[in-house]
């Protein structure tokens, strides 16, 4: 598997609005709605690709396709995804992840915006995700 770098960290928040008022309110992070959505993210703030806030209900839904956390596995507290060179990569680290006995919440998919992913739960309960997103690789700046 070549991990090229760190696509995205995003807090994994039960009380997202709560969340926010720390990230937006008081450290003054220039988050930015999703339309139709509640999930607040940037891609402004240096040293980071993208950081979020991604609530938890989404977070099931993107994870199990469902709008509440299993209450078998642990609580996300964070998500961490981290960039392959291309779609075919994901699928090649989904079946390494298997092959080493990690357990997938789910197959690797293209997500609506473009980004193929499979993600993960580490044992401390992280959110781990493997992934290609064309727009972070144009420019040669990835």
């Amino acid at each position: 598997m070549d991990v090229q770098f760190i696509t995205s960290v995003s807090v994994v928040a039960d009380d997202a609005p709560k969340s926010r008022e720390l990230y937006m309110g008081a450290l003054g992070l220039p988050l930015h709605r999703h339309e139709g959505d509640e999930y607040y993210s940037s891609e402004e703030i240096g040293g980071s690709k993208h950081f979020g806030v991604w609530p938890l209900t989404q977070a099931a839904q993107a994870c199990f396709g469902m709008d509440e956390w299993p209450s078998d596995r642990p609580v996300p507290q964070v998500s961490l995804e981290f960039e392959v060179a291309d779609p075919e990569a994901v699928s090649a680290a989904a079946d390494e992840l298997e092959a080493g006995g990690f357990e997938l919440l789910h197959q690797p998919r293209q997500e609506p915006w473009g980004q193929t992913v499979v993600r993960l739960l580490s044992n401390e309960g992280s959110i781990v995700g493997l992934s290609y997103a064309p727009s972070l690789h144009t420019g040669g700046d990835a």
